[in-house]
């Protein structure tokens, strides 16, 4: 089992920054592969970007070119460093961990709500 517990949400103008942290209860070295998924109000969760254990990232396509994935092995944090925000991105976010041993289980953090406005 893992607990995820996320931080740095809040509300930013369109065009500003924000980076999120997600700090995990055991070594992320354990971890598969961790991700961020955003939902925004009447709208499902969806993948915004994702790190594996061996550093391998995947973002969604309307957020390429802004948003960055990272990871502190040190810390067992992973962040999410967003620039150039739009209105579009605004929503809750919420950490993922995905551990797959013979089968795969996903933990989910709390989620932060990130909000910007126009």
């Amino acid at each position: 089992q893992v607990q995820l517990v996320e931080s740095g949400g809040g509300l930013v103008q369109a065009g500003g920054s924000l980076r999120l942290s997600c700090a995990a209860s055991r070594s992320i070295f354990t971890i598969n592969a961790m991700g961020w998924y955003r939902q925004a109000p009447g709208k499902q969760r969806e993948l915004v970007a994702a790190i594996t254990s061996s550093g391998r990232t995947n973002y969604a396509d309307s957020v390429k070119g802004r948003f960055t994935i990272d990871r502190d092995n040190a810390k067992n944090t992973v962040y999410l460093q967003m620039n150039s925000l739009k209105p579009e991105d605004t929503g809750v976010y919420y950490c993922n961990a995905k551990i797959v041993v013979i089968t795969s289980t996903q933990y989910w953090g709390q989620g932060t709500q990130v909000t910007v406005s126009s």
